[in-house]
């Protein structure tokens, strides 16, 4: 059902910050600011060869990832984002196995312009999982 790693996401309390070090220190192609206020949160992308790593920090006080920052203030990994090739396919399966899915269970749109849905941690040993509509021909 997955297909590749799309990315890893990592919070990081000074955007700005970590993404001059992924760029000045690991000199990685590291994308401008990208504010998502469907998500209460800024990515930035830092580019590699077989995937991407998605710094984010929260978008207002409301942000859903204000709680992992204050738990965790140095940041640290949030997520990890899976490609499908059938979103609601995959969705349904998820489901009818016993998986939950965050938010109403309908996808939104994520930083790629891209339907997305998050599943929950305590079903994945703790790990909050992402799974994005790869675009066609691009699941592996």
């Amino acid at each position: 059902m997955i297909g590749r790693l799309n990315h890893v996401a990592i919070v990081a309390p000074d955007l700005a910050g970590a993404a001059r070090r992924y760029r000045d220190v690991l000199g990685a192609e590291v994308s401008a600011p990208v504010p998502l206020p469907e998500h209460g949160v800024t990515v930035v992308f830092v580019n590699l060869p077989n995937s991407k790593i998605e710094l984010l920090t929260p978008l207002g006080a409301e942000s859903p990832i204000a709680g992992f920052l204050a738990r965790n203030p140095g940041g640290g990994v949030h997520h990890l984002c899976y490609e499908v090739d059938d979103l609601i396919a995959a969705r349904d399966r998820l489901i009818a196995s016993g998986v939950r899915v965050l938010g109403d269970g309908e996808p939104k749109t994520g930083a790629h312009g891209l339907p997305v849905l998050f599943l929950h941690p305590k079903d994945f040993n703790g790990s909050l999982i992402e799974l994005e509509q790869a675009r066609p021909g691009e699941v592996d």
